[in-house]
C-alpha cells in the first residue's frame, strides 16, 4: 500500500506535468513532453530517496538540484561536459548559446513555434525547475498550499503566449493537478491522527454521519472548477475591456463596416528572420505571372515617419469587398495585366497581415479578415492569422515605362503633404546627402533613380544583416556614415531622403521573390523577408524601388530603355548576405531554400518542420546516458547514503522502546534467546520487564555507537565485553567526562538487557550516541571528518551483510536440492 508521503510525492510530480500541458500549444511538436516527464521522474525519485535516508531538508533540495543539473547536462550538453556528465566551462557556454538561441526563436516565431534545441531546453528545463520547487515545498517542507504559486507561474506563462481556443482544457488540467496535490497532503496529515474513514456506518433509518474529509475535499474541488469554468461564459455586459473580455478584439473591432487598426511594427523580427541559421519555408505559391523575379509579396506599408523609425499609421478598416477598388493614382494609359496567385501559408507561420502581390484587385480567403483601403492590405480580426491558410489573390502587374514616370505630374496637395512630412529632429545630413546625390536631376523620377543607384551601386554600401537596426534620430545619419546595413536601413534611408526632396514616399514590408521549384511552384522562406521603399507618381501610383544591394530585383522602369549602357556590377554582399533568387527552377524541391541559394543540396534538411527531429539522439540512447550519468554520481555516494540510512534506522523510534518494555507481545513464552552480533552470550530475558523490541533497540544503539567510533578511526574489538569496549572508546577517542558518561550509559544498558536477572530498558540512548558522535567529530581533523561522512569505514558492513545473505541463500538452495534429490528415487520406485 502506498504511504502518505509517497502519495504526495507522486501527486506533486503529476501536478507539475498537468500544468506543463499548457505549453503544448506553444510549439509544433510534443516530443519534448516525454523527455520532460522522464527527467522529472528521475528528479522526483532522487528527492524521494533523499527523504527516505533521511537527509536534512536543505540537503534533499541540494541533491535534487544536483540531479537536475546532471540530467540537463546529459540531455543537452553531453559532448561538452566533463566525462559526459558534469558541466564544465564548455558545457556552460553551450547552455548559454542554447538559451540565447531559444530566446531569439521565441521572439521570432508565433505559436506554435518550431521545436528548436533552444526552445526544447527552455521547456524541459522550466518543467524540471518548477517540479523541483513544487516537490521541495509540498513534500520536503510539507506545505502543499504555496506549491500552487510555481504551478500558477508555469500555467500563466503558457496561457499568456497561447492563442488557442481550447486553453480552458489546460486550465482544467492544471487546476485538477493542484487540487489533487492538496487533497493528497490533507489525507497524509489526517493519517497522522489515525485512520481515515471513507464514510458513515450508521444503521439504516438514522441520520447519516459526517462525510469523510477527503470526499468533501473532492466535492469542493469539483465545484470550484465548475464555477471557474462557468463564470466567464455567463453574459455579463458590465464586464468589458478587462480580463474577462473574451480573447480581446484583435486588431479590429466590430463586424460591420467600421473599426480601426493600430498595429505593431512588423520590423521587430525582420532582422532575426534574415539571420536564421536554418531557413524555413513560410509560403508556397503558384502564379499565372510570367515574371517571377518581380513577384514581391507585400504585407503592410509603413507611412508614419517620426524621425526615428517607420511604422503603420492608425487606419480605419472595413469589410473586405468582393472587388477591391483601383489603386490610388493609377491612370488608364499605364500598361497592366491581371494575374492570379494561389498561396498556402505554413502551419507554423502566423502573420496578422496577409502577404499579397501589390496592388491586389480581389482576395478569396476564409476566416475573419478586414480591409484597410489606404494601404490596400488585409488584416486579421479577432486573432485571425495566416497560419495554415490557403488563399487566392487577383492582382495587377503594373508595367510603367521610364518616360511615363519621368513625365508624371506633381501629386495632389493632401497626399503630397501627408507623405512628404519629416520631423524637425531629422539630422540635416540626410537632406544634404539627398541634395548631393541628386545634383543635376530635373524630375522626381530622376531623383528617385539617383537615390536607388547611390545605395545599390555607386555609393559603396555593403549589405550586412548583423548591423543593428538602430534607434534615435541619428540612426539614418549613422547608416549614411558607416555604409553598412540591411534592407531596413536602405529602405528607411531612401524613403526619408525622398521625402526631404518633396517626393511622396513610404516603406513596404513583405517578401522578396522566392525560389522557383521544378513543379512550377515558388517557395518563399523567412530569409526572403524584405523591406523596400515605395514612391508615389501621379498617374502610376505607388511604385517600388530597390536600393538594397544583392537583394530583390532592380525594377526595369528604373533603367533607361534607350541608354544602351550596361548596368554596372553591384557591390559584393557581406558575409551575412544571401544571393539574389534565381529565375530558373531548382533541381529538387526536397532541399531547403538556404541550401538551394548556396548551390548545394547534399546535406539539406527536410522542408516539413514536423519531419525534423532536431538532430538529437534516440530516446533510448538518451535514457541510457542519463542512467549512466546518475550511476556515476550516485555510486560514489552509496556508502554515505547507506550509512545515513543505517544510522537513522538504528536511532529511530527511541521513544517506543520504553513503551515496548512494559507491553510485550501477547502469547510470548519465556526461553533462552541469543543476543546476536557476537558481543555477548545468550541470556534469559523476563518478558514482563523488557520486550523483545526493546532489547533489539538497545543492541542496535550499541552497534551504532561501535560503528560511529569506527568511522572516526576506533576499530571495534568483538572480543571485549561492552564495559571494556566502552572504556577503550573513551581512552582512544580522548572523550571528555560528559561524552564518557554517555558511552558508559549505553554499555550499561547493553549489560542490563543481556545479563541482569530483572533487566530494565533505558530511555534516551539515541541522544547519548549523538552526543558521543559530536564529541568524536569535534576532536577529529578535517580529513577524518570528511571520510567519516563521505566514505565511512563501517560501510563495509553492507558488503558483509550481502555476503552473509548470499551464503544463506546458497545454503537454502543446497538444502532444497538435497531434499529434492532424496525424494526423487522414492517417486521413481513408487511409479
Amino acid at each position: 500500500m502506498v504511504s502518505g508521503r509517497v502519495r504526495v510525492t507522486l501527486c506533486a510530480a503529476l501536478a507539475t506535468l498537468l500544468a506543463a500541458g499548457a505549453l503544448f500549444p506553444l510549439v509544433d511538436s510534443g516530443s519534448w513532453f516525454p523527455q520532460a516527464a522522464f527527467l522529472l521522474a528521475i528528479q522526483t525519485a532522487v528527492g524521494a530517496g533523499a527523504r527516505r535516508v533521511p537527509l536534512p531538508r536543505p540537503l534533499t533540495v541540494l541533491a535534487q538540484t544536483v540531479a537536475l543539473v546532471v540530467l540537463l547536462t546529459v540531455a543537452f550538453a553531453r559532448e561538452y561536459a566533463l566525462a559526459g556528465l558534469l558541466p564544465g566551462p564548455q558545457a556552460l557556454r553551450h547552455f548559454g548559446d542554447l538559451l540565447r538561441a531559444g530566446s531569439e526563436d521565441v521572439t521570432r516565431f508565433a505559436p506554435p513555434a518550431p521545436l528548436s534545441p533552444g526552445i526544447q531546453l527552455m521547456l524541459v528545463g522550466g518543467v524540471l525547475v518548477i517540479g523541483l520547487i513544487v516537490d521541495a515545498v509540498a513534500v520536503t517542507y510539507r506545505n502543499a498550499a504555496p506549491a500552487g504559486l510555481p504551478l500558477l507561474a508555469l500555467y500563466s506563462v503558457a496561457a499568456g503566449l497561447s492563442t488557442g481556443d481550447r486553453d480552458w482544457l489546460w486550465f482544467l488540467a492544471a487546476a485538477a493537478g493542484y487540487l489533487m496535490l492538496l487533497l493528497a497532503e490533507g489525507r497524509e496529515r489526517l493519517t497522522q491522527w489515525g485512520r481515515v474513514f471513507g464514510g458513515s456506518s450508521r444503521p439504516s433509518g438514522e441520520p447519516s454521519g459526517p462525510t469523510a474529509p477527503v470526499r468533501t475535499g473532492r466535492r469542493i474541488g469539483v465545484a470550484a472548477l465548475g464555477v471557474a469554468l462557468a463564470v466567464p461564459l455567463l453574459p455579463l455586459p458590465a464586464i468589458q475591456g478587462g480580463l474577462l473580455d473574451g480573447a480581446g478584439s484583435g486588431v479590429g473591432v466590430g463586424s460591420g463596416g467600421g473599426g480601426t487598426i493600430s498595429a505593431v511594427n512588423p520590423l521587430v523580427s525582420l532582422r532575426d528572420s534574415l539571420n536564421l541559421e536554418e531557413d524555413r519555408t513560410a509560403l508556397t505559391l503558384r502564379t499565372t505571372s510570367d515574371n517571377l523575379s518581380d513577384l514581391y509579396l507585400r504585407i503592410v506599408s509603413l507611412d508614419d515617419f517620426d524621425g526615428t523609425t517607420w511604422k503603420p499609421s492608425k487606419r480605419r478598416i472595413i469589410a473586405v469587398p468582393d472587388r477591391l477598388p483601383s489603386p490610388t493614382g493609377l491612370g488608364p494609359d499605364i500598361k497592366r495585366a491581371e494575374i492570379t496567385t494561389r498561396i498556402r501559408a505554413a502551419d507554423w507561420y502566423a502573420q496578422d497581415w496577409l502577404p499579397m502581390p501589390y496592388p491586389p484587385s480581389g482576395v478569396t480567403i476564409g476566416g475573419d479578415w478586414r480591409y484597410e483601403p489606404v494601404g490596400m492590405t488585409l488584416v486579421g480580426d479577432h486573432r485571425e492569422t495566416t497560419r495554415g491558410k490557403t488563399y487566392e489573390v487577383r492582382s495587377l502587374d503594373v508595367r510603367p515605362t521610364a518616360d511615363q514616370l519621368k513625365s508624371a505630374p506633381e501629386a495632389s496637395g493632401p497626399l503630397r503633404r501627408e507623405y512628404t512630412r519629416v520631423p524637425d529632429s531629422l539630422p540635416p545630413v540626410v537632406y544634404r546627402t539627398a541634395l548631393d546625390v541628386t545634383k543635376g536631376a530635373t524630375t522626381d523620377y530622376d531623383r528617385a533613380v539617383a537615390l536607388q543607384d547611390y545605395f545599390a551601386v555607386t555609393g559603396g554600401y555593403q549589405y550586412d544583416t548583423e548591423v543593428e537596426v538602430g534607434e534615435g534620430p541619428n540612426a539614418i545619419a549613422r547608416f549614411l556614415r558607416d555604409k553598412r546595413g540591411f534592407c531596413v536601413h536602405f529602405s528607411f534611408s531612401m524613403a526619408a531622403m525622398a521625402r526631404t526632396l518633396g517626393i511622396p514616399a513610404r516603406v513596404a514590408v513583405g517578401f522578396a521573390p522566392g525560389s522557383p521549384q521544378a513543379d512550377g511552384t515558388v517557395e518563399v522562406s523567412l530569409k526572403d523577408a524584405h523591406a523596400w521603399p515605395e514612391l508615389y507618381f501621379e498617374g502610376v501610383g505607388w511604385t517600388r524601388f530597390e536600393p538594397t544591394p544583392t537583394r530583390g530585383t532592380t525594377p526595369t522602369y528604373t533603367v533607361p530603355e534607350a541608354s544602351g549602357a550596361p548596368v554596372p556590377d553591384l557591390p559584393q554582399a557581406s558575409r551575412s548576405a544571401e544571393a539574389a533568387p534565381s529565375a530558373a527552377p531548382s533541381a529538387s524541391s526536397g532541399c531547403s531554400v538556404a541550401d538551394r541559394k548556396q548551390g548545394g543540396c547534399d546535406l539539406a534538411l527536410p522542408l516539413d518542420p514536423g519531419q525534423q527531429d532536431g538532430g538529437g539522439p534516440p530516446w533510448y540512447q538518451l535514457a541510457g546516458w542519463i542512467l549512466l550519468g546518475l550511476a556515476a554520481v550516485v555510486l560514489p555516494l552509496l556508502p554515505m547514503v547507506w550509512r545515513l540510512r543505517r544510522r537513522s534506522v538504528r536511532l529511530a523510534s527511541a521513544q517506543h522502546s520504553a513503551t515496548a518494555a512494559t507491553a510485550p507481545p501477547p502469547g510470548r513464552a519465556d526461553g533462552p534467546r541469543q543476543a546476536g552480533s557476537g558481543t555477548a552470550p545468550a541470556a534469559r530475558i523476563s518478558p514482563p520487564v523488557v520486550s523483545e523490541a526493546a532489547v533489539a533497540h538497545v543492541l542496535a544503539v550499541w552497534r551504532e555507537l561501535l560503528d560511529t567510533a569506527w568511522d572516526y578511526g576506533i576499530v571495534p574489538d568483538d572480543a571485549l565485553t561492552p564495559r571494556r569496549a566502552a572504556e577503550r572508546i573513551v581512552r582512544i577517542g580522548e572523550l571528555d567526562e560528559a561524552a564518557a558518561r554517555s558511552v558508559r550509559r549505553v554499555a550499561g544498558a547493553v549489560e542490563q538487557v543481556l545479563f541482569a536477572p530483572e533487566p530494565r530498558a533505558e530511555a534516551g540512548l539515541a541522544g547519548d550516541v549523538r552526543d558521543v558522535r559530536a564529541a568524536l567529530r569535534a576532536r577529529a581533523d578535517r580529513r577524518t571528518k570528511l571520510r567519516a561522512v563521505l566514505a565511512p569505514r563501517s560501510a563495509v558492513r553492507a558488503v558483509w551483510d550481502l555476503s552473509d545473505r548470499w551464503a544463506a541463500l546458497k545454503a537454502g538452495w543446497a538444502l532444497r536440492w538435497t531434499q529434492l534429490t532424496r525424494r526423487a528415487p522414492g517417486r521413481q520406485q513408487t511409479g
